[in-house]
């Protein structure tokens, strides 16, 4: 007997993983994960580059397959897919994992919400796939994480991990739904690896592509599940082969342990970090840094000077080109800024410490955020490169105009296994994403009732539940 090629084990896997009961812990993670994703696309409706998304899908017409948030009626589901992508992936607060960095969620829960909704598949089964396509694609970004470069391959590359492994993960997930079984999850990812696609030069110097990657992983994710429906069908050797997914992607450099070790037995679900702030996560520990600053009693108008220490690598995300750090146009360039962060922390945020409020192009430009931007310097910090990319550490040094020298270190992320959220703090998170388009007392009744709902879904048989949800958080469909 042939061994089994990468593909075949993970389609085992999920094979395997659809037909038992997920681990408590697993089932209880990624409800928090639909609940997370679902608040960030309601946020999300108001951006242009939203309106923009599902305008789009608007006129591409088609059968009524699956609900998208923000759009009145069902549109194919591969269209579904791609517009809760973008706008779950929009505000740069999905959740984390760690040291892939890649944004599994974004990508696996729109892809199996549209699948599960033009399935009629349960909420159980719903949950099962979504923690398969969770898991092979923080495999498959974990195969591309280079232990001694301590980084992401993908990102050296100047490739979106996060779009690309999600669109595998998230066709796993889409195939399990349609019911295509072991042999069609295996063709899914065959499929899919012809489609994933992410540049992120957009994280260096702008624009707003980078919301577009989740949601064409997701509708690449539905498109190749129903393309196998359909008799389509992938190499074997997709992931491996000489001229697979880890050549062209990774040009070899994969770990293929990282893909099969410990399969079904240990599950990356639960430990992939949530995000408390909506900002690109390295900036994160420096708004907690520059809170705790805040707390001791150091004001913005008293400081001389800061120095922002964090790991050498994230230094080309958030700290250059320094100039245009320190002074971002716009408050999506401000979620990329480390002086940005700092100022979050000392002048005060929203929310659980900094809100999407936080981030507004008239903030972006305050003279008094400016002012102490202007002040901060960005550098690598050894005690920084020794944690990162495991966690996203930074120590801050503060220098006021009597001459104090103040100091915080935070050496771990908010929201990760080390410093987990509470149940009262994701529901704090989602509420003031519902609210951000929702009238207060729409967003108010809906919130929990939909929170209810997804907290249950493991345990429900209700083949419709995906598609009310999805109904239920659309403004037009909450205001009849």
């Amino acid at each position: 007997m042939a061994e089994r090629t990468l593909s075949e084990h993970l389609a085992a896997f999920a094979a395997k993983s659809a037909q038992s009961p997920l681990p408590d812990d697993v089932a209880a993670s990624v409800g928090r994960r639909v609940l997370d994703v679902l608040g960030l696309c309601v946020a999300a409706l108001d951006l242009p580059t939203s309106r923009a998304a599902l305008e789009h899908v608007e006129e591409q017409g088609g059968a009524p397959q699956a609900h998208a948030v923000g759009l009145p009626g069902a549109v194919p589901a591969a269209w579904a897919a791609f517009a809760n992508g973008v706008t779950a992936h929009s505000l740069d607060y999905d959740d984390t994992h760690l040291p892939s960095v890649l944004h599994p969620s974004a990508a696996v829960v729109p892809a199996a919400l549209a699948a599960a909704e033009y399935a009629g598949a349960s909420g159980a089964r719903t949950v099962e796939a979504i923690a398969v396509g969770l898991e092979i694609t923080v495999r498959l970004g974990m195969a591309g994480y280079d232990e001694r470069l301590g980084n992401s391959v993908f990102f050296e590359h100047g490739q979106h991990a996060t779009s690309i492994c999600g669109a595998m993960g998230g066709a796993a997930a889409a195939a399990l739904l349609l019911g295509l079984g072991e042999d069609g999850v295996r063709d899914a990812l065959g499929i899919t690896a012809s489609m994933a696609a992410g540049v992120i030069e957009a994280n260096r110097t702008g624009g707003t592509v980078k919301r577009v990657h989740c949601g064409w992983a997701a509708h690449s994710a539905v498109t190749a599940a129903q393309l196998v429906r359909r008799g389509f069908t992938g190499p074997p050797t997709v992931l491996e082969g000489r001229f697979g997914f880890f050549e062209a992607f990774l040009r070899g450099e994969a770990d293929h342990a990282a893909v099969t070790g410990g399969l079904g037995d240990e599950w990356a679900v639960p430990g992939i970090f949530f995000k408390p702030y909506p900002a690109n996560h390295f900036t994160h520990t420096a708004i907690d840094a520059a809170a705790r600053l805040r707390e001791r009693g150091v004001r913005p108008a008293d400081v001389v000077s800061v120095v922002l220490g964090v790991p050498g690598a994230v230094i080309r995300t958030i700290g250059e080109p320094i100039e245009t750090k320190r002074a971002p146009v716009t408050g999506y360039q401000a979620q990329f800024s480390g002086p940005y962060a700092v100022a979050v922390g000392l002048f005060g945020g929203g929310g659980l410490g900094a809100a999407l409020g936080d981030y507004t192009d008239a903030l972006a430009a305050d003279p008094g955020r400016r002012a102490l931007m202007a002040k901060v310097d960005v550098v690598a910090d050894e005690r920084c490169d020794a944690v990162f990319p495991h966690q996203f550490p930074a120590v801050l040094r503060v220098t006021t105009a009597d001459g104090t020298e103040w100091t915080e270190e935070v050496l771990t992320n908010r929201g990760g296994p080390d410093r987990p959220l509470t149940d009262d703090e994701h529901a704090r998170k989602f509420r003031d994403n519902l609210a951000v388009t929702l009238p207060a007392d729409v967003a108010s009744a809906v919130a929990d009732e939909v929170t209810d709902t997804v907290l249950g879904l493991a345990g429900s048989d209700d083949a419709a539940v995906v598609g009310r949800l999805l109904a239920r958080l659309t403004p037009t469909s909450t205001e009849e």
